[in-house]
Formats: structure tokens, sequence, C-alpha cells
């Protein structure tokens, strides 16, 4: 994760974070995506933002939860008064994944009655049957368990493998295009 505290950061300083967290005013923070999900988070009382890439295996290591504890560790953020966006990502009848990333997502602690799903054998189209991950769910479950309101979380639902007016890595291989998911504070 890192805090954007000053304006002139460039693209350099921040490369190879999935995490972004600031109080500056006028300073877009954001993520690229192609069906992971973009959090985007907001401490109205603190002013502070937050933009989190979390991909299936950030998910898996609670970086929306990280971030938020950064933000109150940093900048005094309550859950309590914070408000969340759960962007475009794909969604739990696309995500089709074996049986080793179930493991990982029962391992770090989930809920695994409400984001995975067994589907049956599959009829040999892409997509049916196997195992399923509810990665807006995931990331949902992250957001209440470290103190967001439930009336505070907004998940967009829109899924970027079924949907073609999204970028898809899944669907379109890994050279396309990035939805960008961005914050600021005015």
């Amino acid at each position: 994760m890192a805090v954007i505290d000053r304006p002139d950061m460039t693209r350099q300083d921040l490369e190879g974070y999935d995490a972004f967290v600031t109080a500056l005013s006028g300073v877009a923070i954001g993520v690229r995506t192609a069906d992971c999900v973009p959090v985007l988070l907001y401490d109205p009382v603190a002013r502070v933002v937050a933009a989190v890439h979390a991909g299936w295996k950030g998910t898996v290591l609670h970086i929306s939860r990280k971030t938020i504890s950064l933000m109150c560790s940093r900048f005094g953020c309550r859950p309590s008064d914070m408000r969340s966006a759960i962007g475009p990502a794909i969604g739990p009848d696309s995500f089709q994944v074996g049986e080793e990333v179930v493991a990982k997502f029962a391992a770090a602690g989930f809920p695994m009655e409400s984001v995975s799903s067994w589907r049956g054998p599959g009829d040999g189209r892409p997509m049916t049957g196997g195992w399923h991950i509810d990665l807006f769910g995931a990331n949902r479950w992250l957001l209440l368990e470290a103190g967001l309101q439930p009336q505070n979380i907004y998940a967009c639902g829109i899924d970027t493998f079924a949907d073609p007016a999204w970028y898809s890595a899944r669907r379109d291989g890994p050279a396309c295009g990035r939805n960008i998911n961005a914050i600021r504070l005015v």
C-alpha cells in the first residue's frame, strides 16, 4: 500500500502497489482492472480516500481490510464513517476456479458458504460447472469485517467477463485494455 502525501509523486514512485491512500485534495488516485475487483473507499469525516486493486490473490490476502487498517492508523479514520464502492469485476457466474483457489479462500477465513459455490460437472461450455468464487461478496465481507456499515457499501455488480462493454483479461486475454477506477477529494 502506498500513501500519497505529495502531489508530485510519479508513476515510478507508485509502481508495484495494489492500494493507494491519500488525504490530498484534488489528487485523483485509482487502479486499473480487467476482471480484478476495484474497491474505492472514502471517509467523509477524516477526508481520506483509497483505491484498492483486489485481484483474487489480493482478496485472499485481505488487501481491502489492510487498507482500511492503514487509513485508521495513519489518518485517524473510523470504519463506521467510511463509504465504499466496489466497481466492475468478474462476477461469480463467470469466475470459475480450481479447488486450489477455493482452498486458499477457505484457509484465509472467508465464509465459504456465501463466497463459493459448486456448480456440478458442467456441460463442456466455458464457465459452466466447477467451483465459482464471488469476489464481490468476498470483498464486501472484508469491508464488513473491517467495520464498515452495510448501508455504506455499494457493489455495482457489473460482470466484466459477461459484459462486452468492459475489459476482461479472462475473456480477451491479458494484453487487453484496462478499466480505470478513480477517486479524489475535492
